[in-house]
């Protein structure tokens, strides 16, 4: 697209309603593109386009456009109406649950009699009329409705193909009852299953058109369900900010406010624990603040005064006074939902594969139809026989099976997953999964705990560890330091208790000092101990400089090239111990590794944490050093996978965090650890409801297993439509013969459904 200085380039979104398939959403997606200076991207499952477009164009030209197509759009709410539509957002299924109660409720015992003769009484077929009428006009409008709008655009999908089978079942129904014999006192359906040819006059096939219409818009429905869930990403992204904000006045005096309210400028109060309400930079106060959920980093950062932070991070230690810098939709957190939001619009949605193969069957079957038709006009017995083939045709090919092969095997599958920890969103995953070959794993709380861990005491000469730890750990455990917290965890879980600290002290940005036990104890970085700190008012001890023995200063040394951090251990004016503090590695990642490689996937590990980090955390789970991506910032993950994606190769994300949500949206296949945030698992395609990484490689081998279902089904409910068809044509399909080839092929297909319970972990 060109444009000029006087005509800038205009960025809209739309909600596009109408569509029913992928097929829909390209439809007005190359409509609008045929337009003068527009470029659009439409997204089925998220309903939206998202459209660029010159001065020359207008909005309401892209709405008039998509309408011609035939579907609707709107123009973008207003912020304010957000929660508003947000409340109502289930109105939008009400008329969909509606039809699929009405239709489940009168096509149960329409099938019932059909198929029970002991329930067909005397004048049955009419009250399966009476029953079967509102389901296929009424439930069944929406595929009329499309159909009809496929017709106009000469285009031809899954609802073409059940409004014309389903039509034509009704009114051949219709025929038969008001000018046939089918609606004679007495009238059954026997169980004779010879092949003879007749005029059709008896034959209803009521059961057909109620029940497959059932079956379709209990699939409709929950896909639908599904797909009001695509926003939530966002929202959850947005709900992590912090809502009130302490701001403080130029006379000192705090106040709450809405975070809304907040301006570029405004002095913010922030207390331990608090979350940061917007991007600023200190002016007050030193603490650390935990980012890992939003930058991926497991070690805390230290921040002062004129250090930058960003919105929704915790402070996780002292009092903090904040100058606003950005607010509202220029802050980190809004750009990363912009960026999830991109992503997701961005990311071309799989058509289904029955959408596919119906483009080419339905058209075949109606073309067979009219030639059966024209056939026995010609040389046939009479008008009634011409009809009754010609109708047998588009009634056998109405897609009983068809309708029940991806979600019978969906839902077996998903139950299976479910059972195991592995949630599946829908169909369009499965068919990513096939062909992915590069697996993307985020390190922090995927790869490893999430969280500061105690790994290793390195100890002076004749200093005990359990000294070490029981003074070290009174210390800490006086601390809100997620540092400090490992530490006091790692000597809780060794010894049971620790004694009470008589004294305590925290110097900003260097560690702790205290009295325990009568010894004047130093826990922290290296430089605390070399800065003699003041004595405290119980300690016996004067404040002078320590220094690390070579030991220890080799152990502290060896501990920062693995990446992990170091912290030196004093009492009684003497450096005492070393402890290693690190994110630590879960037990079960090497053997996730291994077996994410035996499916044929390369595996590669990305965060925000620095290269030793990195490089050790790969080296310990066997991920090759030239597949390692360190130093990422959280925006820039998307464009990790986008730049493999450019390479040729097919991307799977594994992620816990906020700072993957983008990432997850953007590869072709997501995979969400469910103990992460409510954003990562909304961005993802599969949620891992354990944080087990061995899960990610059952989850790929379950939806690839369901997946090959899903065809296999969808091959044989095809199958008994091309055995069934001749026949049909050829005037030789008796009701039984349907009834029983219908029956066969659904039953097929459910239990071939059913094998996938069998599916085990591996291991």
């Amino acid at each position: 697209m060109t444009t000029t200085a006087s005509h800038p380039a205009t960025e809209v979104e739309l909600a596009i309603g109408g569509m029913t398939c992928a097929s829909c959403a390209a439809r007005i997606e190359k409509k609008l593109n045929r337009m003068d200076g527009v470029t659009a991207t439409v997204n089925y499952a998220t309903e939206k386009a998202k459209v660029s477009y010159d001065g020359d164009v207008s909005v309401q030209d892209l709405i008039a456009t998509v309408e011609a197509t035939g579907y609707t759009a709107q123009e973008p709410a207003p912020p304010e109406r957000d929660e508003a539509e947000h409340t109502d957002e289930d109105d939008g299924l009400r008329p969909l649950r509606q039809r699929l109660v009405t239709a489940v409720t009168l096509a149960v015992p329409v099938v019932a009699m059909a198929m029970i003769p002991a329930l067909q009484f005397e004048y049955w077929q009419w009250l399966s009329l009476t029953l079967a009428a509102p389901v296929v006009t009424y439930a069944a409008w929406p595929f009329h409705k499309a159909a009809f709008t496929n017709l106009r655009h000469g285009a031809a999908t899954m609802d073409t193909l059940i409004s014309v089978g389903t039509s034509a079942a009704f009114l051949w129904s219709l025929w038969a009852l008001f000018l046939g014999t089918a609606g004679e006192p007495g009238m059954t359906h026997p169980f004779e299953l010879t092949i003879s040819r007749g005029d059709g006059s008896g034959n209803i096939y009521l059961e057909a058109a109620a029940g497959v219409t059932a079956f379709i818009l209990a699939g409709r429905y929950f896909e639908a369900r599904s797909k009001r869930k695509a926003g939530a990403a966002l929202k959850a992204l947005l709900e992590l900010g912090a809502k009130d904000v302490t701001v403080l006045g130029a006379n000192g005096i705090e106040r709450t406010v809405p975070v809304a309210e907040l301006k570029v400028g405004d002095r913010f109060l922030v207390r331990p624990g608090e979350k940061i309400a917007t991007d600023g930079t200190v002016v007050e106060g030193s603490s650390a603040v935990d980012a890992s959920m939003l930058t991926g980093e497991s070690v805390p950062v230290e921040v002062a005064e004129g250090d930058p932070v960003t919105g929704a991070t915790i402070n996780a230690g002292g009092r903090l006074v904040v100058e606003a810098t950005r607010v509202g939709a220029d802050t980190q957190l809004a750009r990363m939902a912009r960026l999830v939001e991109d992503a997701q619009n961005g990311k071309a949605a799989a058509q289904r594969l029955a959408d596919r193969i119906s483009a080419v069957f339905v058209p075949v079957v109606i073309a067979l139809a009219l030639g059966t038709l024209g056939f026995w006009l010609g040389n046939g017995p009479g008008v009634a026989a011409a009809f009754t083939a010609a109708v047998a045709v588009l009634i056998i090919a109405c897609p009983c099976a068809l309708g029940l092969a991806t979600p019978t095997a969906l839902m077996v599958g998903t139950g299976r997953g479910a059972q195991l920890g592995i949630l599946i969103k829908g169909p369009e995953v499965l068919e990513s999964t096939r062909k992915v070959d590069t697996i993307v794993l985020d390190k922090t709380g995927t790869v490893t705990t999430g969280r500061m861990t105690l790994l290793a005491v390195h100890t002076a000469d004749t200093t005990d560890e359990a000294e070490v730890l029981r003074l070290a750990g009174a210390l800490e455990h006086a601390s809100e330091h997620p540092i400090a917290r490992a530490v006091a965890d790692g000597a809780l879980e060794k010894l049971g208790s620790l004694p009470a600290p008589e004294d305590f002290a925290n110097v900003p940005g260097l560690g702790v000092q205290g009295i325990v036990d009568g010894h004047a104890v130093l826990v922290g970085r290296e430089r605390l101990l070399a800065m003699g700190v003041p004595p405290l008012s119980r300690s016996r001890e004067r404040g002078r400089a320590m220094e690390l023995p070579e030991d220890l200063r080799r152990a502290k040394s060896e501990a920062e090239t693995a990446g992990r951090t170091a912290i030196a251990v004093a009492w009684d004016g003497a450096a005492r111990a070393v402890l290693e503090v690190a994110d630590a590695v879960k037990e079960t990642s090497p053997e996730a590794i291994r077996r994410l490689r035996a499916l044929g996937l390369t595996p590669m590990l990305l965060t925000g944490d620095n290269k030793a980090v990195a490089q050790a955390v790969a080296r310990e789970v066997g991920i090759a050093p030239e597949d390692v991506v360190a130093e990422v910032l959280p925006q820039d993950k998307a464009d990790v996978v986008k730049r493999l994606q450019g390479e040729g190769r097919s991307v799977a994300m594994v992620g816990d965090g906020v700072n993957d949500a983008a990432a997850l949206a953007q590869a072709d296949l997501g995979l969400a650890m469910g103990t992460g945030t409510d954003a990562a698992i909304e961005a993802g395609d599969l949620t891992l409801v354990r944080g087990d990484l061995r899960v990610a490689a059952d989850a790929i081998r379950l939806a690839r297993r369901t997946l090959g279902t899903i065809r296999s089904n969808l091959f044989w409910a095809f199958a008994y439509n091309v055995a069934a068809l001749p026949l049909a044509a050829a005037g030789l399909l008796n009701p039984m013969i349907a009834g029983a080839a219908m029956a066969f092929s659904s039953v097929f297909v459910v239990g071939n459904s059913l094998r996938l319970r069998s599916f085990r972990a591996a291991g």
